[in-house]
């Protein structure tokens, strides 16, 4: 039975734990087969056959259980491991105890157990295995030989050899366990590191697609911007008329000069040549932009904070990237949002609450994915949450969707700019 490399660890550890078993078991019956007919000892047979007609079955029902599709927890490897353990216990008792050359493989499950499962766990099978042989220093079978002759020497051979057992028994666990953390701490590091390239990956791909965009919408935008110029002065004694062309006329300058901006704020690679401004103003300046872009969006605002308010990174990019929060908020809300903002010295947090249906289980797995969205075909392109997620992730921010009673809240939180001492 090979392991698919797609299975979870623990479940591929214990099929490797199965095709082990197998070769113990067969080593044990050639083990037996050379001392009863080559070496012609006198041992309890009878039950050390039971015991590895025993562990056969227990192999054989690990084998009809990895079958199943039934996920391999901790506490069920670790039974498996002491299954092994007691069957090993049994032997040595039935075959001189600590004087068995096979006593050293106690090492086995404890090694097995520290590269595979918690710290906890090993360290518990590294005093499970030291009582073993413990105990066996004083209670087994003796094997059919005289070691009276040697006397005193052959005590402290023993006794060496369980003072050797439990030194690397105490290394192994130490040095495997912080192996192990270290793997999994440097696995964790790739994996962010993998994530954070392709992220970099897709954000140049769609900076790649805004600047043509903005070089392919700055002719139209021009044309309209003429045409409702020439409607304006038309109709210039028909006051609903003026009303709505106003608007639209106000929504084609804003384009305008987001298109305009757009190039000149990718320059802003580094977020330390962007000016300050106060977090009070920078809030008030990013809602009424937002309330020119939606004119109909009611929401309510609460700010509160130390005085004088900190400073907070002027960029382009962050107030964008706020905006694209706000616009998902009020897309989802049946009613109005809610924007709550707190700031210390430290940081700003800010909570989006919006009265929505809420995010369902994929979007909540998938929220901030690009070109995932839960809007009808046409309505959203998937990218909004996942520019303001990186941009804001860029800057030292956090940003966080969960479910709420009534809708979802989105929370941000931004570093402020530390005053210079």
């Amino acid at each position: 039975m090979l392991a698919n490399p797609r299975q979870p660890p623990l479940r591929k550890n214990l099929q490797r734990l199965f095709l082990l078993r197998n070769i113990v078991i067969a080593a044990q019956c050639l083990t037996f087969a050379l001392a009863y007919w080559g070496l012609e000892l006198e041992l309890p047979w009878a039950e050390m056959v039971a015991v590895a007609v025993l562990l056969g079955v227990v192999n054989l029902a690990t084998w009809i259980r990895l079958h199943r599709k039934w996920p391999v927890s901790s506490m069920e490897f670790f039974a498996q491991l002491l299954v092994d353990v007691l069957a090993l216990s049994t032997l040595l008792y039935l075959s001189g105890g600590s004087t068995n050359p096979f006593i050293s493989l106690y090492l086995l499950p404890l090694t097995i157990a520290a590269a595979a499962l918690p710290w906890a766990y090993t360290w518990v099978m590294a005093a499970i295995t030291i009582s073993c042989y413990t105990l066996l220093l004083f209670y087994y079978v003796p094997l059919p030989h005289n070691h009276e002759e040697h006397g005193s020497e052959f005590i402290m051979h023993v006794s060496g050899m369980w003072l050797a057992f439990v030194l690397s028994t105490v290394l192994i666990a130490w040095f495997v366990v912080k192996m192990g953390i270290s793997i999994r701490e440097r696995d964790k590091d790739l994996a962010l590191a993998r994530e954070q390239a392709l992220r970099n990956e897709q954000i140049i791909a769609l900076g790649t697609l805004a600047a043509g965009a903005a070089h392919e919408l700055g002719t139209p935008l021009a044309t309209m911007a003429i045409v409702t110029g020439e409607l304006q002065d038309e109709y210039i004694d028909n006051t609903e008329f003026q009303g709505n062309i106003s608007i639209l006329r106000d929504q084609i300058a804003h384009c305008k000069r987001t298109l305009t901006q757009l190039l000149a704020d990718a320059g802003q690679a580094r977020a330390e040549d962007v000016s300050g401004q106060t977090v009070d103003l920078f809030l008030r300046q990013v809602l009424d932009k937002w309330q020119l872009m939606r004119p109909s969006a009611q929401f309510t605002y609460r700010g509160s904070g130390v005085q004088p308010a900190p400073q907070i990174l002027n960029t382009q990019l962050l107030s964008q990237s706020i905006l694209n929060l706000l616009n998902n908020a009020a897309d989802a809300s049946l009613k109005h949002i809610e924007i709550e903002v707190t700031w210390s010295h430290q940081e700003l947090h800010l909570q989006i609450l919006d009265y929505g249906e809420g995010l369902s289980g994929e979007a909540a797995q998938r929220a901030g994915q690009p070109f995932f969205t839960t809007k009808t075909k046409g309505q959203g392109f998937g990218i909004g949450l996942f520019l303001a997620n990186a941009n804001i992730e860029r800057f030292g921010g956090k940003v966080r969707l969960t479910n709420r009673e009534g809708g979802a809240c989105t929370q941000v939180i931004l570093p402020l700019i530390q005053p210079s001492i």
